[in-house]
């Protein structure tokens, strides 16, 4: 698979909705991840991401008497059960797959009693992933669950597992392909792309080429691979 430019791969799509990246970089001492929000309507454009304890982040109204349903939009996107172990979603799986993990099940036994969101006729794809460095190595996995091509009697659930990663790489997996009425969801496998070594230039190659319409909010961190550790971890918020 080609690796792509992820800075061309937002510029080139209006809308690629919620995204996770996964990655490590070049020197392979460091684990990359992203995830960003971006909305068309008044109710999803009205968020802020609000750091907490573990290291993960939660959603949160930015204006409160605008929010008219939070049921799909507040939610924790990144959990930290444990030094070492992150979980990312566009979601409320997050606790789904929080509570099996502490339960010793796995995130494909959790993500297997969820399915897409109730947002006809879109059906929002729900994405996760999972990364592990607790053995001072980065391993993760990468799982969708989406429609089958709009069908919302039908759905189909993906599971990916990077075991061995190469330095410089990593994975990025969004929820719609692009925009539309309704919107198309994803289609194949987590695109391949370059992760850098700076963390500020990650941050910048994220953020600056998502739509500057539809963007909400971006979470960034930079882990030791080694130790477990966040390095440095940003907080990019357009409502402000």
């Amino acid at each position: 698979m080609k690796i792509a430019d992820i800075g061309a791969l937002l510029r080139e799509n209006t809308y690629p909705g919620r995204g996770i990246v996964v990655g490590l970089t070049p020197d392979g001492k460091r684990a990359a991840i992203g995830y960003f929000i971006m909305g068309r309507s008044v109710n999803s454009r009205n968020r802020i991401f609000v750091a907490q304890p573990d290291g993960g982040i939660i959603t949160k109204a930015f204006d409160e008497s605008k929010m008219v349903d939070p049921s799909l939009i507040i939610y924790a996107p990144v959990r930290v059960p444990e030094k070492g172990l992150w979980i990312v979603t566009n979601g409320d799986q997050t606790d789904t797959v929080r509570d099996f993990l502490a339960e010793g099940k796995t995130f494909e036994e959790a993500l297997r009693t969820r399915t897409f969101e109730p947002d006809p006729p879109n059906w929002t794809p729900r994405i996760s992933a999972l990364l592990d460095l607790r053995d001072g190595a980065l391993q993760y996995k990468m799982s969708i669950l989406k429609s089958d091509d709009g069908n919302g009697d039908s759905v189909q659930r993906f599971f990916w597992e990077y075991s061995q990663p190469v330095a410089g790489e990593g994975h990025f997996l969004h929820t719609y392909r692009c925009d539309g009425n309704p919107i198309p969801s994803f289609e194949g496998d987590p695109e391949k792309i370059a992760v850098p070594d700076d963390f500020d230039e990650f941050t910048s190659l994220l953020w600056e080429n998502l739509n500057a319409d539809n963007k909400v909010s971006l979470f960034t961190v930079f882990l030791n691979v080694e130790t477990g550790e966040v390095e440095k971890s940003d907080i990019l918020n357009k409502n402000v």
